[in-house]
């Protein structure tokens, strides 16, 4: 677990701050790595360790040998033991922003929304409109709202949903699940099924679409994916139709790799934008659906298979089609 230099426990003297932050250390402290740091990289177990730090200085302080692990110099890359010790040296730097709890509202509503619980992994079907993790414009996800029930020594996203897509999403509460899901995350060894309402006809049978994506910036700082098969990373998704609707197919849909907003741009490139895509489908070929009443996006994780890995069995997911999706299909009607 990462240290909080709280007022209660901090070395050093006294600075100014917020009475509930995470506080930087301003004299040498000294951590031994705990099993849930095991084997993470020292970069990244510096990065939770001292909270709002640049990451352009976390790299300084390495490169200069601030950093020590056993009385030695490390690089970035280096995977810490259990048991070593870590020497962190003193950083007098703005502190990060004091961190906002999500509202009780939120806290229960995801408490609710549990599917599956281990000794490991935590799954929540996670609604639409709440993002994977706060950030820039966003002051909290799940991830933040999770660890505000103060239940967890060690919790962290193992994978991330758009924030407009509801559906599965796994929480790892050790850090050897957690590494077992990245790696077959990583490896394309996971099956990662969703709910894809498409606008229009999809004609014939499964679609395949394999197709690098790319991140691109507009003016303005607006980001978004494209396709670009010389510069993007190769992506891969299979559409799979389940019933057709009125001016729209249900797909199941099978992503083979895990890219940002990957279903939505394959969809836009087989001609059928997700139903409801602000982003991504076009305003007039939405107009029909959204007249009916859709008012989020129609993307709904629904089922998550890890395969068994060393000590830890196979892991089967399931989490249905929300009630306001399964209204919206009621209320779209049978496509001829």
């Amino acid at each position: 677990m990462a240290p909080k230099f709280t007022r209660e426990n901090r070395p050093g003297k006294s600075v100014e701050t917020a009475a509930d932050k995470e506080l930087l250390p301003t004299v040498v402290v000294h951590m031994t790595i705990t099993a849930n740091e095991d084997g993470q990289r020292v970069d990244n177990y510096l990065m939770k360790c001292l909270p709002g730090v640049p990451k352009s200085h976390i790299y300084l302080i390495l490169r200069s040998g601030q950093v020590r692990v056993d009385g030695g110099r490390v690089k970035p890359d280096r995977k810490l033991a259990l048991g070593e010790e870590v020497r962190i040296p003193p950083v007098r730097l703005a502190e990060k922003s004091e961190q906002i709890r999500a509202p009780d509202a939120v806290l229960n509503r995801l408490r609710e929304a549990i599917v599956y619980e281990d000794e490991h992994y935590l799954a929540i079907c996670k609604p639409a409109g709440l993002a994977s993790h706060g950030g820039t414009g966003i002051a909290y996800g799940v991830i933040e709202a999770a660890r505000g029930w103060g239940k967890y020594d060690f919790l962290e996203l193992a994978h991330r949903l758009d924030r407009d897509t509801s559906g599965l999403l796994l929480l790892a509460k050790s850090r050897v699940g957690l590494l077992r899901a990245q790696r077959a995350f990583r490896e394309g060894l996971a099956d990662k099924r969703y709910f894809a309402l498409i606008v229009g006809r999809l004609q014939g049978g499964a679609r395949d679409v394999d197709a690098a994506l790319v991140k691109r910036s507009i003016p303005g700082g607006e980001r978004f994916i494209d396709i670009d098969e010389e510069d993007g990373k190769p992506s891969k998704s299979r559409f799979v139709p389940q019933a057709h609707y009125k001016d729209a197919t249900l797909c199941e849909v099978h992503i083979y790799s895990g890219r940002t907003h990957q279903i939505r741009v394959h969809a836009l490139a087989l001609g059928h934008p997700v139903a409801g895509d602000r982003k991504y489908g076009l305003r007039d070929d939405q107009k029909p659906i959204r007249d009916l009443g859709l008012r989020r996006m129609f993307l709904h994780s629904h089922f998550l298979q890890l395969p068994a890995d060393g000590e830890f069995g196979k892991l089967i997911l399931n989490a249905p089609m929300t009630e306001e999706l399964r209204q919206f299909l009621e209320v779209l009607g049978p496509g001829r």
